[in-house]
């Protein structure tokens, strides 16, 4: 029986949970993922990177922080994408989705997009990222970086072209990123579905 306080549900998800990715292993593979993006984009000047809300944009904020102090790269286009309403799922939720704010700095009219999200689990985020940023214009490409790829997981014929890392869990399995940010601190862990 669960204590209805965010705290102890909290600490009894981390007693039971596996830790993936500590602190220290998830710098290191930000600055991966940046000099992957690098390579492919160099300067940055035709290219938007884009966090899915709600929890890509911290991983999206991250990065382009990264290649701005670590790698130098100044005018990042960057935003956040809200696909809320754009998911064909919203109605069949038993509790209400909550929007979230989308905001864009730059026309992606044939520019290279980059989606950025936290954990690619069945592709129906991405598949209704790809709905909503039509409400935008047309792109010239539109990529995918994910920090956590759930292999075998996929409803859709979605796959990312960076990855973070990948990883195989069973079914009733979470994975569940922490951002110093939001959480206090930066880890991953798998945590058993109740």
């Amino acid at each position: 029986m669960y204590i209805c306080t965010p705290n102890y549900v909290w600490k009894t998800h981390l007693m039971s949970s596996k830790l993936l990715l500590n602190s220290t292993e998830i710098h290191i593979i930000l600055h991966r993922l940046a000099c992957q993006l690098i390579e492919n984009h160099n300067d940055f000047s035709e290219t938007v990177l884009i966090g899915l809300q709600p929890r890509g944009v911290y991983l999206a904020d991250r990065l382009s922080q990264i290649l701005k102090d670590d790698y130098n790269i100044q005018g990042i286009n960057s935003g956040h994408l809200d696909i809320t309403f754009y998911r064909d799922d919203f109605r069949r939720r038993d509790a209400p989705l909550e929007a979230n704010k989308t905001s864009l700095n730059c026309d992606i009219e044939n520019k290279n997009i980059v989606f950025i999200d936290d954990v690619l689990y069945s592709g129906r985020s991405i598949s209704a990222a790809l709905s909503a940023i039509q409400s935008f214009g047309r792109p010239n490409i539109i990529e995918l970086l994910v920090l956590i790829d759930r292999r075998f997981s996929r409803h859709l014929p979605i796959q990312p072209n960076y990855i973070g890392r990948q990883i195989d869990v069973i079914n009733n399995e979470r994975v569940i990123v922490h951002w110093k940010e939001k959480d206090g601190k930066d880890a991953i862990h798998l945590i058993p579905n109740d």
